[in-house]
């Protein structure tokens, strides 16, 4: 009996169990599927969890659960969890759903690779995986999904090939990659994608040439495949391309010119092929696009005229040449173009007249030529017809007098014509157009007064300087309560400044310099309290500088210079801790020179001339590290030089006061100017120039030294000299006793490779090529992803035959890997093989400062901000300082540039391959090799390499230039034999004195909306001059990077948000 019911009991369990397993199983695969995804994932929305259930009562997904919908025979056939916040995976269960023809998981926050399991969705038409984080290569079986209509994938981290597979998607409609990192050619077999119309792969590292098979598609319609590192001839526009509405291949290396086949592509809506080194003219069958609405094929090469032929394009509305080498006339034919809104050609060589047919355009809203050869009057009918909007004509040479119905619409906004040669009054109408922004007239031949202006009036940009406008300033102008700038300078203004510029509570400029303004400063100026720069230089101004001028807190730049202002110097000044530069030369202040002005710690130059101070050189110069140039000329003062003897000068004049003793050293070169002080000398063992010598007389030799104060001397020498060794030896045994000892060793040799060595190996295929992210003169970089997170690059170096790993070079990689900043790739290992070694590194996702800046990585297309790349430029400095000053010995990097400065997550810099020519130093360089690359070669290194910190200097000069103007170093919109530095100081030459136009004609043009805000635009001009210092010809002119980061340090205060800016 026992037996029997122990039988019944088992018999029991088992049929429990049997129901209970057929309980669980009775949801069918595609559930179950599905639940295996669930698991993949870190976070999904409440409705998934509510939802996604193991339910007796149901044996399919296809009743309530969240973005599941199924098809009639209860299979899957969409999952949607677009936008959900869903992380994790995706697993490769995704497979298993095998009726599935819907997938949208786009705007998560998914990682990982895209399983290959996709593949076997055959029955899949839409697939958007896009905006998530997707990493790895596209899988080369997604080829197999012969129903495949929409692919979306763009704004991913994806890597690799496309695969040619691709080809075979025979039913593709859309194919979106954009905003990934790809690389290699777009594959051959899209021609075969017969019906796809919408091809989006711009923002990735493709390179080849654009394939010619694209001209089989004649369904196409779509094409972006802009900034990328396309070469070759555009070969494109058969006749098959009937369909084509938009053509975007901007920035991008192609050669060649513009294809004259797109005239076939009579439906064409937008060509726009901008930056991609395009030579020779502009095809006139562009006159057979008849639907076309944008032309832009700016920043190239192009020459030649423009045809006449682009009148023909009677739907044109927008049309941009600007930044070529176009020349001739205007064609006149442009007149026909009624639709025509916006005309860009400026930057060119475009000679002639505006046509009287273009200027009575009914549409043209926008007219910008400036920067070309135009001459002659502008048409008087300019804004009669129009609406206009915008209108700059600045640096041309255009005669006669300004139109005087440019407002005539009352919609303008921007009004620039200076720099030409126009005469005549400014209309009074400008006065009265409440729609205007900005106004340009300066450098032209202008005379009578200036207009008045209405209360309501829009006005943040007034410029007028070089002209010969007479009377007084209005009063009115103080009504324009937006201004931001005011330069009324070198004119031939009368009268008082009006109290009522003080209402101007939102001024950052004003410069009414070289005039002939009299009366004292109105004290209702005060009231400008974010004033950045005041300049009433060379005027008949009189009487003292209020003392309400104190709330001027902000102000970097107080020109009082030429002018009749009295007594002593306002000792309130010493509130402006932010002043920059400082000038009262040709006054009448007297009396001692203020210590308190020892307090303007950012002072970088101060001029005094012209006075009546007396009283000896104060020792507070000293004090003030910045100080660059310093003139003290023409006054009254005695002593010596001995305060300034620890100084060194950009400028440095002394001349014409009453100074005696020997003049330092340190102090004579060719900028100092000492003439006029008689009783200066110079001591016999300095060497000087054979003139300098002649100027000035040889100081009397020094009076012999008693034996008693010899030996006092040679007593306090030795126990000096004693007291210094023993600290040597204390800070060497705590530097050595401090060396790391928490880190693991750099440097492996290869006996016993590593287990990481062979993680690394594995994970690159044993550095297959197709591992290459990157090719620099020191080798050749692999990215190894190791685990989800743990990605690194490993970089190659291949010794040269001559040279093996000897103790000099395993000294330096040891060396190399204790250094530790945060604005330096961190080495993590290196390994010394037989005839290379490899260097590990932690992989930075946004690529190098070259990618970011000259493609647009991950930056959208606006590019980077200007606080972006203060940041990087301050950044780039603190790691060379560090490596300048605080190694010992110190590291010369001698190839700073672009693409040796990666890029974090954060984008903040890490300067890259620095020690590397000091590893191979002995082996592969000799001092007559020249190290470094073109454009970033300090001149003194142009025949040798001269291993200097000022080399370091010159490179990141040129750095700092394409931070600001947005070009390369060596790029191909400049001149023949121009390089970046040249290019910048020939553009700026034609605008000295001139702060505004120090900013304006050299800034990356994406920049110029935020530089209206004038602290930024103020900061941008300090770099700029900063920049320029840095890449002097002249290695001892250039300051020390430790300099470069005080300086930077100091202008960073004078940024402010942009957003509330007037845009």
């Amino acid at each position: 009996m026992m037996i029997l019911g122990l039988v019944e009991i088992t018999l029991l369990c088992s049929l429990f169990v049997s129901f209970r397993l057929d309980s669980v199983s009775s949801l069918n695969s595609d559930g179950l599927a599905l639940l295996s995804l669930l698991s993949h994932f870190d976070k999904v929305p409440p409705q998934v969890n509510s939802t996604w259930k193991e339910n007796t009562s149901e044996t399919t997904p296809c009743n309530n659960w969240f973005g599941v919908t199924c098809d009639g025979s209860l299979n899957v056939e969409t999952l949607n969890l677009s936008t959900s916040g869903v992380s994790g995976q995706l697993g490769s269960e995704i497979g298993e759903l095998k009726s599935l023809i819907t997938l949208d998981l786009s705007n998560n926050s998914l990682s990982g690779p895209l399983p290959s399991s996709l593949g076997n969705c055959t029955s899949l038409q839409y697939l958007d995986l896009s905006e998530n984080g997707f990493s790895g290569e596209i899988p080369d079986n997604f080829g197999s999904l012969k129903n495949l209509t929409y692919l979306y994938l763009t704004s991913n981290n994806l890597t690799g090939l496309i695969p040619a597979s691709v080809g075979g998607l025979k039913e593709l409609s859309d194919l979106t990659l954009s905003h990934n990192d790809l690389s290699g050619p777009i594959p051959e077999s899209i021609g075969n994608c017969s019906k796809l119309e919408y091809l989006y792969l711009h923002k990735n590292k493709l390179n080849g040439s654009l394939p010619e098979s694209l001209n089989l598609l004649k369904n196409l319609s779509e094409v972006f495949v802009s900034n990328n590192s396309l070469g070759g001839r555009i070969r494109f526009g058969s006749s098959n391309c009937k369909k084509l509405v938009t053509l975007e291949l901007s920035y991008n290396h192609f050669e060649g010119g513009v294809p004259p086949e797109l005239g076939n592509c009579s439906n064409l809506d937008s060509l726009v092929i901008i930056g991609c080194n395009l030579t020779g003219n502009i095809p006139s069958s562009l006159g057979m696009l008849k639907k076309v609405t944008v032309i832009n094929l700016g920043e190239n090469r192009l020459s030649g005229n423009i045809p006449p032929e682009l009148g023909n394009c009677s739907s044109l509305k927008t049309l941009k040449l600007n930044d070529n080498q176009l020349e001739g006339e205007l064609p006149s034919a442009l007149g026909k173009l009624k639709k025509l809104q916006i005309l860009q050609l400026f930057r060119n060589k475009l000679s002639g007249g505006i046509p009287i047919e273009v200027t009575e355009l009914k549409n043209l809203k926008s007219l910008t030529l400036f920067n070309n050869r135009f001459y002659g009057g502008i048409p008087m009918s300019l804004g009669v017809n129009t609406s206009l909007e915008g209108v700059d004509l600045i640096g041309n040479s255009f005669t006669g007098e300004i139109p005087p119905d440019l407002c005539h619409g009352q919609k303008l906004t921007v009004f620039n014509l200076g720099s030409n040669q126009l005469h005549g009054k400014i209309p009074p109408s400008i006065g009265h157009c409440k729609t205007l922004r900005r106004i340009r007239l300066g450098g032209n031949k202008l005379s009578g007064v200036l207009p008045e202006f209405p209360e309501t009036h829009n006005l943040y940009f007034v410029e007028l300087k070089g002209n010969n406008i007479e009377g007084s300033i209005p009063r009115s102008l103080g009504s324009c309560k937006n201004l931001l700038t005011v330069d009324l300078s070198q004119n031939k203004l009368t009268g008082l400044i009006p109290p009522e510029l003080g209402n101007l509570q939102n001024l950052g400029l004003l410069n009414l310099s070289h005039n002939h303004l009299e009366g004292p400063l109105p004290s209702q100026l005060s009231s400008c309290v974010g004033i950045l720069e005041f300049d009433v230089g060379s005027n008949s101004l009189n009487g003292s500088v209020p003392s309400s001028f104190r709330s001027w807190k902000s102000l970097t730049t107080l020109v009082l210079s030429h002018n009749r202002f009295s007594g002593a110097i306002p000792p309130f000044l010493a509130e402006f801790g932010r002043l920059i530069d400082l000038q009262v030369a040709t006054n009448a202040f007297k009396g001692e020179i203020p210590s308190s002005l020892g307090l303007l710690k950012h002072l970088n130059s101060l001029d005094l001339s012209g006075n009546g101070f007396t009283g000896e050189i104060p020792a507070f110069l000293v004090g003030l590290v910045d100080l660059v140039r310093l003139n003290i000329s023409n006054n009254k003062l005695t002593g010596n030089l001995s305060v300034l003897q620890s100084r060194s000068f950009f400028q440095l004049d002394v001349s014409n006061n009453q100074l005696t003793g020997p003049i330092p050293e340190k102090l004579m070169n060719s900028s100092s100017v000492f003439t006029g002080n008689p009783s200066l000398c110079i001591q016999p063992s300095h060497s000087v120039s054979a003139v300098i010598r002649k100027e000035f007389k040889t100081c009397k030799g020094q009076a012999k030294l008693s034996t008693w104060m010899i030996a006092i001397i040679a007593v306090g020498s030795f126990l000096s000299a004693l007291a210094l060794l023993f600290a040597l030896v204390l800070v060497f045994t705590c530097c050595k006793r401090g060396v790391k000892t928490e880190d693991t060793p750099v440097l492996d040799e290869e006996e016993g490779l590593s287990l990481l060595l062979n993680k690394v190996l594995t994970a690159t295929d044993n550095l297959d090529d197709k591992y290459i992210i990157g090719r620099g003169a020191h080798g050749v970089v692999y990215k190894a992803s190791l685990a989800p997170g743990e990605e690194y690059a490993v970089k190659k170096l291949i010794f040269a035959e001559s040279v093996r790993a000897n103790q000099n070079m395993k000294r330096e990689i040891e060396t190399i890997g204790q250094v530790r900043h945060r604005n330096l790739v961190r080495l993590e290992r290196f390994w010394i093989m037989k005839d290379n070694g490899l260097m590990l590194y932690k992989y930075m996702p946004n690529g190098s400062l070259h990618d970011v800046l000259h493609r647009g990585n991950n930056q959208g297309e606006t590019g980077l901000d200007w606080s972006a790349r203060f940041n990087i430029a301050l950044g780039i400095a603190h790691g060379l300082e560090y490596l300048h000053h605080d190694c010992h010995p110190p590291i010369i990097h001698r190839d700073i540039k672009p693409e040796n400065i990666l890029m974090d997550s954060e984008m903040e810099p890490h300067i890259g391959d620095f020690g590397l020519a000091r590893i191979l130093d002995d082996s592969t360089i000799s001092t007559a090799t020249i190290t470094g690359t073109t454009g970033y070669i300090a001149p003194e290194n142009a025949y040798k390499t001269v291993r200097c910190k000022e080399s370091d200097v010159y490179s990141y000069g040129v750095v700092l230039l394409e931070l600001i103007t947005g070009k390369r170093a060596v790029d191909r919109s400049f001149p023949e034999e121009t390089d970046i530095v040249s290019w910048v100081r020939s553009v700026l030459s034609s605008y000295e004195d001139d702060e505004d136009y120090t900013v304006s004609p050299i800034v990356d043009p994406r920049l110029v909306d935020e530089l209206l805000d004038t602290k930024v635009r103020e900061q941008a001009i300090l770099v700029t001059d900063l920049a320029l210092v840095c890449s002097d010809k002249r290695s001892e002119n250039r300051p020390s990077m430790r300099d470069v980061v005080k300086e930077l340090t100091d202008v960073k205060d004078l940024v402010r948000s942009t957003s509330g800016s007037v845009q």
